[in-house]
């Protein structure tokens, strides 16, 4: 269920951005709200952040189960930190970086980035929910 505090709040968040990444940053939001209608987004880490709300198996909420990715903004590349990506199979290599905790980033330049890795953003999202649903 997404909230519309939520929603509005990230939307707001966006707004505020440079015009040179808010387009970009809205059409990447839109790409993974549009994957499942069970991803929820809230700003957390002060950037706007995607989750899934479906049911899950109890876990250690330190371990950031529900968590799907967060933006990390600059004003010449937009990250997208996926905090649990190297579950993921991904054989596409748009996860990039090998980090201990698991974490693996996508990295997108412009919006005509963001439209040649879209369909692997949604496919690396659709393997991610099918891992953490119940």
């Amino acid at each position: 269920m997404r909230s519309t505090t939520d929603q509005a709040q990230v939307t707001a968040h966006i707004q505020k951005l440079d015009p040179l990444i808010s387009e970009t940053v809205e059409a990447i939001r839109q790409i993974i709200l549009n994957t499942d209608a069970e991803i929820g987004e809230r700003i957390k880490w002060n950037n706007p952040s995607f989750y899934y709300t479906g049911a899950m198996a109890p876990s250690d909420p330190k371990e950031y189960q529900r968590e799907i990715a967060v933006f990390n903004l600059f004003k010449n590349r937009i990250m997208l930190v996926f905090t649990s990506g190297a579950k993921v199979e991904d054989k596409s290599g748009l996860l990039e970086g090998e980090y201990k905790d698991g974490r693996r980033i996508v990295t997108f330049k412009d919006m005509k980035d963001v439209q040649t890795k879209a369909a692997n953003l949604q496919s690396i999202i659709k393997k991610w929910l099918a891992l953490v649903s119940s």
